[in-house]
């Protein structure tokens, strides 16, 4: 088995510099835990919990580079200096993570302060997987193949004239076949690909690096604000902070309904566009369109970033119901970094606490656009639903 480590500190999503940067502007002093959930139900072999450990205490070790400082200082704007400043003494602490394995059943939990613990969620799901293949000793498909997978579905994309993003860092295969999907999707040049989520690769390969927020930005302001506010001052804190640039809202955390009764003028002005996780990916597109013509929005001015499970059929799907409609983006993630002849994880890690001001623990609660992806403790979701009128 080849030694599964992480290679650099950027080797993480976007989003989760974006959103490090504001928490650490608006809420320095926060502490929350986060939790691994096995929504595949995949066993783990004897001894993956000393194996992980070794890969979890190798990322103290970690460090950003000058060279990295200075593409993230180039590309983006819009992050603080302070905070790069910041983000160049970081370091992973080992001790914010605990792991457990009982059996075949794997527990991998995180706590402590938001500002730091925020790093961890997707550099822990990429390792996992790739650990998971490589202790069973599972074979995948050659690189050649590999590579001419990609190279077919980006000419897929293309033929289709849609912009697509990279987005599969946390359920790749592995490091190794997240580069060479990179490589292939970059070969051409005149390609509609625009970037990817991990910022590692966007530099190695001269890309953008792409993303904004996650679900754990609005369940945070659940817990602390109340489920009615969480949306609005989602959206109100993260302008405050980017002042108009990083402009998508994610839009399910309390299902797309409640996000468009508070998504208003204002918010739809400010924001270019917003972002599917979860729900049929068409009618979420004519429940945008009309949200935008209602608040006398031309919908072709801003667009959607479709992100859910996407393969090539579904992209051609959305596609064809969109085109002359809505601006769309696409970014895709297992179906790219992940798709090679073996069946991909179904694994997530989520926020599931944050500690109020008297020290109690407050559950945090996700209550997507499916059912089955309800996330939290179940007297909260219960809470949630009735706060927000949200029927099964």
């Amino acid at each position: 088995m080849n030694e599964v480590r992480l290679k650099s500190i950027l080797d993480n999503d976007f989003y989760k510099i974006t959103m490090q940067n504001a928490v650490i502007k608006l809420f320095p002093n926060e502490r929350v835990k986060y939790e691994f959930i096995n929504r595949g139900k995949h066993l783990f072999p004897a001894g993956f919990d000393t194996e992980l450990r070794k890969c979890v205490n190798a990322m103290a070790e970690l460090k950003l580079t000058k060279d990295e400082k200075e593409f993230l200082r180039i590309t983006c704007p819009y992050l603080d200096l302070p905070y790069l400043d910041f983000l160049g003494g970081y370091h992973y602490d080992p001790a914010e993570v605990q792991i457990r394995q009982t059996g075949n059943d794997l527990s991998v939990t995180v706590e402590g302060e938001w500002y730091r613990t925020i790093l961890w969620e997707v550099p822990l799901l990429a390792l996992i997987s790739e650990l998971y293949y490589a202790m069973h000793g599972m074979e995948r498909d050659s690189d050649e193949s590999v590579i001419m997978n990609t190279l077919e579905k980006a000419r897929e994309l293309n033929d289709l004239g849609v912009t697509f993003a990279e987005f599969g860092t946390r359920r790749r295969h592995s490091y190794k076949v997240h580069d060479l999907v990179m490589d292939a999707l970059t070969q051409n040049k005149s390609s509609k690909f625009t970037g990817s989520s991990n910022i590692h690769f966007a530099m190695k390969y001269g890309v953008k690096p792409i993303g904004t927020h996650a679900h754990e930005w609005f369940m945070f302001h659940g817990a602390e604000y109340g489920f009615k506010m969480a949306n609005a001052l989602s959206l109100e804190h993260w302008v405050d902070v980017y002042r108009g640039d990083l402009g998508v809202a994610l839009s399910d955390t309390y299902t797309t309904d409640v996000f468009f009764q508070q998504f208003d003028k204002k918010f739809a002005k400010l924001f270019d566009g917003v972002r599917h996780d979860s729900g049929d990916p068409i009618e979420f597109a004519y429940k945008t369109i009309e949200h935008y013509k209602t608040n006398g929005i031309n919908p072709l001015f801003k667009y959607i970033i479709f992100s859910d499970g996407l393969n090539m059929e579904k992209v051609a799907e959305i596609t064809h119901a969109c085109n002359g409609k809505i601006g769309i983006s696409f970014g895709i993630g297992t179906n790219l970094t992940n798709d090679v002849g073996l069946k991909p994880m179904n694994i997530v890690m989520k926020l599931i606490a944050a500690k109020s001001i008297n020290g109690d623990w407050i559950p945090t609660v996700k209550l997507s656009d499916e059912h089955g992806k309800y996330t939290g403790d179940p007297k909260m979701i219960e809470l949630a639903k009735e706060f927000l009128r949200i029927k099964d």
